[in-house]
């Protein structure tokens, strides 16, 4: 008995921890999600009865990430040897996770982090086109051959041909 209960609180804390990685926006979409479909399921991503896993519902809500971990930790908090519906205590759990995780995270640093990234990002590509436009040449482009380096220059008379040798 003493395993189970380890157990269980072992995969909230995972699940806790896959919530906490998220971004704020998937977060709040996830939670968006489970409050507003009728049906979340776990074992699978989607169920032909219209039951969607957590995930799911929070792409369905406006939260663009694909966050395998959480899934993993979904199904493994809910012991889910195959497809089937998310108990109501299940739910209450991923709920109330979801919420503490929203409201303790004032700026986390991940996304301070992917923020400064984009902003960096965005600066390095307009300083690329900037350049890129300002080296665009607008007259004709003259080239000249040179010499090849490995066969000797022949010498040349007056007419500047090559000599011919007569026999």
């Amino acid at each position: 008995m003493r395993n189970r209960r380890r157990h269980r609180s072992q995969s909230v804390q995972q699940l806790r921890l896959a919530i906490d990685c998220m971004p704020v926006a998937t977060r709040e979409a996830m939670l968006e999600g489970v409050h507003s479909n009728a049906r979340i399921i776990a074992g699978a991503y989607v169920d032909g009865e219209g039951g969607v896993c957590p995930m799911l519902a929070a792409h369905r809500c406006g939260g663009r990430t694909d966050f395998l971990s959480f899934a993993k930790s979904w199904d493994r908090f809910t012991r889910a040897a195959r497809m089937r519906t998310a108990s109501p205590r299940e739910l209450a759990i991923l709920v109330a996770q979801l919420e503490h995780s929203l409201s303790s995270s004032g700026g986390l640093e991940l996304d301070r982090a992917i923020q400064e990234h984009r902003e960096l990002r965005g600066r390095r590509m307009r300083l690329r086109r900037r350049l890129l436009a300002g080296s665009d040449p607008t007259g004709e482009i003259v080239a000249r051959r040179t010499p090849r380096l490995d066969q000797p220059r022949a010498e040349t008379g007056d007419s500047g041909r090559r000599p011919v040798a007569v026999a």
